[in-house]
């Protein structure tokens, strides 16, 4: 959202007026103004440039009598369900807050277009304690390969022209299927890479025509910081290259003696095609490019970050070699993945990562924050999730999956229940201060959380009841053992590992089992976790029995939505089937 749209421009007003203004505000932008009649177009380095033109120029200069109206431009085909709310009071309580400018920022998903123009018309403009929000579409940048070309901008000139582009020189149309480099840096070459009032990095982005997002202020006292490279495969690598022999002549003027190897950032997804079968892919990797390449366990993923780190050891040359090997390995799998549209259900099947709000369809770059909290108007199940660990919106993947994820369920999930089994000293940390956090949880996930009495004044553990559908069920366990991590009720080094109850029918206790315990033995091959039905059990008055889940948070959700697979199968076998045909009684007599 780099690009921006100058709307009630006098006819009289050139180019050189419009950058008089810009210089005049001490606004860089990365391209020349683009001027037709009555509005006009720039590129800004970055979109914390562009949110300044905004916050500075909308509605406070004039040029020849008329006061310039600026904000991002967001073509009408690729206006999303999405919007940005800016200017909102700093001091404003949300459960992650993450944000480079004195007031907040938060984008929220609605479930429709229409209620995303409605919250538009409502909030644009909206008195909150004396500042006034500032609402934006964040563009769904797929459309624009679907829409047809042409097409003016809110009815101000029909002969406008496609704006799907941009007007700098080292522009190029966007495709669908781009996948982003993303790269962990030693945090003490963060500087050199940027240079001195960012002339680096432009020369960088110049160079290779690339959008290059440096995640510095992520993290705060983190030994890496992460940055993403946005161009073709070709421009990521050159990119690539270009930052690893900086960071070498930066190690090499202070003397850092320390090896720097390559670290690529890879969704979990992909990883394991990466790999390949027995490790053949990545042998022959290394082997091509002489370089030694680990992956970082799977225990290190978190609901935060789903990435993989993938380390790669050898010259600058050989890194640079294996760096373009492993993303064309990684964009293989990912476009395999867009065809078969089945990228949903190898994450974890069952949950509709869509509504989960978790993983943002809006492409990257859509702003420096996201925050836990719907807009006013808002639907609770669609607000943005994030502040990743590896940038202001969280892993780049999740802006894929708008092309791949499966389109969201009219009906309305059946809600489960679940016993979570945290910590007796973490209760406060996940109640909050006067029910505070629980309560924002509860909303957040949209599902109904209680903390069950302490069986015993030495109870070592509280049970937590979750009920609600299986997105609800991942967001609302997933900040549970995510608070816990934070609130270090575990060690640095320790895995966050909890136990889960689910009751099922005592009929249907046996299929979880399987014969022999085939289904329970798989179950636990497959999900990494720990599962288990005692047999000596008591059904309940419902005639339910508890199966017994224990693990991290990732395999306890696979374990429990196979679980529930599992119980769904067994109710339709249950169920009466129809008859078919028509009884004798009905049938039409024959005259």
């Amino acid at each position: 959202m780099n690009k921006l749209y100058i709307g009630n421009v006098s006819e009289e007003a050139s180019a050189e007026d419009l950058e008089t203004i810009f210089e005049q505000w001490k606004i860089p932008h990365s391209g020349p103004f683009l001027v037709k009649t009555g509005y006009a177009f720039v590129d800004c380095p970055d979109e914390k440039v562009a949110m300044k033109a905004i916050d500075v120029l909308s509605g406070k200069v004039e040029l020849h009598g008329k006061v310039l109206e600026v904000e991002h431009s967001v073509p009408k085909r690729q206006r999303s369900c999405k919007l940005q709310i800016r200017n909102i009071p700093p001091h404003m309580q949300w459960e992650v807050m993450n944000t480079d400018t004195e007031t907040a920022v938060v984008n929220v998903r609605y479930a429709a277009k229409d209620q995303a123009r409605l919250a538009m018309e409502k909030l644009n403009g909206f008195m909150m304690e004396n500042y006034a929000l500032k609402v934006s579409y964040i563009p769904d940048e797929t459309a624009a390969a679907d829409a047809p070309a042409g097409g003016g901008r809110r009815g101000f000139s029909p002969r406008g022209p496609p704006r799907s582009g941009s007007p700098s020189l080292g522009a190029r149309p966007k495709l669908q299927s781009d996948v982003p480099l993303r790269m962990l840096v030693p945090t003490q070459f963060v500087g050199a890479i940027i240079g001195k009032e960012g002339a680096t990095i432009r020369n960088i982005t110049k160079q290779t025509h690339s959008k290059i997002d440096i995640h510095r202020k992520e993290n705060a006292g983190a030994a890496e910081k992460p940055i993403t490279v946005h161009s073709t495969p070709e421009g990521c690598s050159s990119a690539c290259r270009t930052i690893m022999e900086i960071m070498q002549k930066e190690a090499l003027d202070t003397k850092f003696t320390e090896e720097i190897p390559l670290k690529i950032l890879a969704h979990n997804n992909f990883v394991g095609r990466l790999i390949g079968k027995e490790g053949r892919n990545l042998k022959k990797i290394e082997q091509d490019t002489e370089t030694k390449i680990t992956i970082s366990p799977l225990q290190d993923l978190t609901l935060y970050n789903p990435e993989r780190t993938i380390t790669v050891k050898g010259t600058i040359e050989a890194c640079a070699r294996a760096e373009e090997e492993v993303m064309k390995k990684i964009r293989e799998s990912y476009e395999n993945d867009v065809a078969a549209m089945n990228l949903q259900s190898n994450l974890i099947p069952g949950v509709n990562l869509n509504a989960l709000g978790l993983f943002p369809s809006g492409g990257p770059g859509m702003g420096p924050s996201i925050v836990n909290a719907p807009a006013p108007g808002a639907h609770a199940g669609y607000s943005s999730f994030g502040s990743g660990p590896f940038g202001g919106e969280g892993p780049f993947w999740a802006s894929m999956l708008s092309a791949s994820s499966q389109p969201l369920a009219q009906v309305q999930p059946e809600s489960e229940t679940v016993h979570l089994f945290i910590p007796a000293l973490a209760v406060g940390a996940i109640i909050g201060k006067q029910g505070q956090h629980i309560k924002q949880l509860s909303r957040f996930a949209g599902a109904s959380i209680k903390i069950a009495p302490a069986e015993g004044m030495d109870a070592k553990q509280r049970m937590v009841i979750i009920a609600g559908p299986p997105e609800a069920q991942f967001k609302a366990q997933g900040r549970i053992f995510s608070k816990l991590k934070e609130e270090n009720f575990f060690g640095p080094k320790e895995e966050v590992k909890l136990e889960a109850h689910i009751k099922v029918p005592s009929f249907a206790a046996g299929r979880v089992i399987g014969k022999g315990g085939k289904t329970v033995n798989e179950l636990q091959n497959l999900t990494s976790a720990e599962v288990v039905v005692p047999r000596e059990q008591t059904p309940d008055e419902n005639d339910q029995v508890i199966v017994k889940i224990s693990g991290h948070f990732y395999a306890s959700q696979l374990a429990q939505r196979k679980i529930q697979e599992i119980l769904s199968q067994v109710r339709r076998q249950q169920q009466p089937k129809p008859t078919t045909g028509a009884q004798p009684s009905q049938l039409p007599r024959r005259k």
